[in-house]
């Protein structure tokens, strides 16, 4: 399995694994190291990432603004867009839409 945990002292920091995504209008596949559990409520892929790996943004009908754990709007701009893509996992395959999170 390709699951690794990262711990710092005495403490699980982070757990991630390899996946695949596939853009929907080339499906070119490319793998990436994603974050699990994270404490966010849904799924997150960076504004620069999908710039650079030319996913097509979808744009949401609504905002949605992000707060932290105590409840606190974060200061950054809001999401919203989406993008569409297949999600690969050993031999599980999924189309998703992630939340793109930056400026």
């Amino acid at each position: 399995m390709d699951v690794q945990k990262k711990i710092v002292g005495e403490s699980l920091k982070e757990v991630t694994v390899n996946i695949g995504l596939e853009r929907i209008d080339t499906q070119e596949r490319i793998m990436i190291e994603a974050l699990l559990d994270n404490g966010a409520t849904g799924l997150m892929i960076s504004l620069e990432f999908t710039r650079k790996k030319r996913f097509k943004l979808k744009k949401i009908e609504r905002s949605i603004y992000i707060r932290n754990m105590d409840g606190m709007l974060k200061k950054k701009r809001p999401i919203e867009h989406t993008v569409e893509v297949n999600i690969y996992y050993q031999r599980h395959r999924e189309r998703i839409e992630i939340n793109v999170i930056g400026r």
